[in-house]
């Protein structure tokens, strides 16, 4: 894996720069990952050579950005092991995913006092919409607490999850801390109860084999900008009877069947969720995206992002004044480290950071109950990706002791 790392590195051409006279080191992945020459080239043969609208275009620009458009729901399908592509709908990201979910699905499911189980943990696009729907709906917020490595406590979970849950919206890995929670398990506990299980796979999707048939779960979103792919890009995936329960909210061209003067009917699940024109150039470039990803092996990067965790954790907790969130056990932390240094604040750590070449992420990382949680009001973030190496570690670690001693 080291070797196809140091091949691939040469694949993204923003890594090879200075940032304030030093090489940089891009610790940011979390928030979004950068991006391969493949995929960059992918959007422009497609303005280049293709540039179409797709669907019910007979012209053959047309069709070739159809035929590329739809291909990547079956590269979707491969990826997290989907029945069937006619499962997969595009979105701009993880947020409109879950927010479709939450107004499409279970705005129309839920009635006063039945119950939505979240974590303490949960990003606020997995919170707000949410909460949107208990204001409409009467249904209220249920929160599991976290045990000491970060994950949803079990226990905890069978304590409040029962006949009342009609909904668990989950993240599948912390995006503050990188813990894996139990997302099968939790599957289980809803099922049992006749409730939905919904998963956000932002963290995970683009770090780890993820399978939704071996979870059973019943939806999954995640983001395209995250695993490689462009901006404004995602996916929501749903078992193909949910997804028919579902109604579309944006209404329009493209989504529809027919339109009469006093009604309309709409297209077959997918294509009644994608009104308008989409980001075709985006979708393709996340098939692109999906190929890189497919040709290294989830299972692939997810062993070398765990032997960068296993190398630098152990020197960061040796580092004077470093205060690690979470798990000390580097198995526990998916690319993602969280921590502060005594008596800064993140972003006079972060700042630092950078003059050293060095981008972190400091702040509460859309996850404020978990900051409460924490008894922090912001961390300093590193979160590492498949083309980053040892030198990369080694330089956060050595830019944190200037950081220290530049302080002191």
């Amino acid at each position: 894996m080291v070797k196809k790392i140091s091949e691939l590195r040469a694949d993204f051409p923003i890594l090879d720069q200075t940032v304030n006279g030093e090489p940089l080191v891009y610790l940011d992945n979390a928030a979004s990952s950068q991006k391969p020459k493949q995929v960059i080239q992918k959007l422009v043969d497609y303005y280049e050579h293709d540039n179409a609208n797709v669907h019910r275009g007979v012209h053959t620009l047309s069709q070739r950005a159809t035929q590329a458009y739809e291909a990547t729901r079956d590269k979707v399908k491969r990826l997290i092991n989907a029945p069937s592509e006619r499962e997969v709908v595009y979105t701009k990201g993880t947020t409109e995913a879950i927010n479709w979910i939450a107004r499409g699905y279970a705005q129309k499911i839920l009635k006063p006092g039945d119950e939505i189980v979240l974590s303490y943990a949960e990003h606020h696009s997995n919170i707000v919409p949410w909460q949107q729907v208990c204001e409409q709906t009467g249904a209220k917020l249920v929160y599991l607490d976290l045990n000491k490595r970060g994950q949803v406590e079990l226990a905890d979970a069978k304590q409040k999850i029962g006949q009342k849950t009609k909904l668990v919206s989950l993240a599948q890995v912390s995006n503050v801390l990188g813990a894996l929670n139990p997302i099968k398990e939790i599957a289980e506990l809803a099922h049992a109860n006749q409730a939905i299980m919904v998963v956000d796979g932002a963290q995970s999707v683009p770090h780890m084999p993820v399978d939704v048939q071996a979870l059973d779960i019943d939806f999954l979103a995640f983001s395209g900008h995250k695993m490689l792919g462009p901006t404004g890009t995602g996916i929501l995936w749903g078992k193909r009877e949910l997804l028919e329960l579902m109604s579309p909210l944006d209404f329009g061209g493209e989504m529809i069947d027919f339109v009469e003067l006093d009604h309309s009917t709409f297209k077959e699940v997918p294509w009644k969720f994608e009104g308008g024109t989409q980001n075709i150039a985006g979708v393709i470039g996340l098939g692109e995206a999906i190929d890189y990803l497919l040709s290294i092996g989830l299972d692939q990067i997810q062993a070398h992002e765990q032997a960068l965790m296993a190398d630098v954790l152990p020197k960061l907790q040796q580092i004077e004044g470093f205060e690690l969130y979470g798990s000390p056990d580097p198995k526990d932390h998916l690319g993602i480290i969280s921590f502060n240094l005594a008596g800064l604040h993140p972003h006079d750590t972060a700042t630092v950071l950078d003059m050293e070449g060095v981008a972190v992420r400091a702040g509460h990382h859309c996850a404020q109950p978990m900051m409460r949680k924490l008894g922090v009001p912001a961390t300093a973030r590193a979160s590492f990706y498949l083309y980053n190496t040892q030198e990369d570690a080694d330089k956060l670690v050595d830019a944190l002791q200037k950081t220290r001693e530049f302080f002191k």
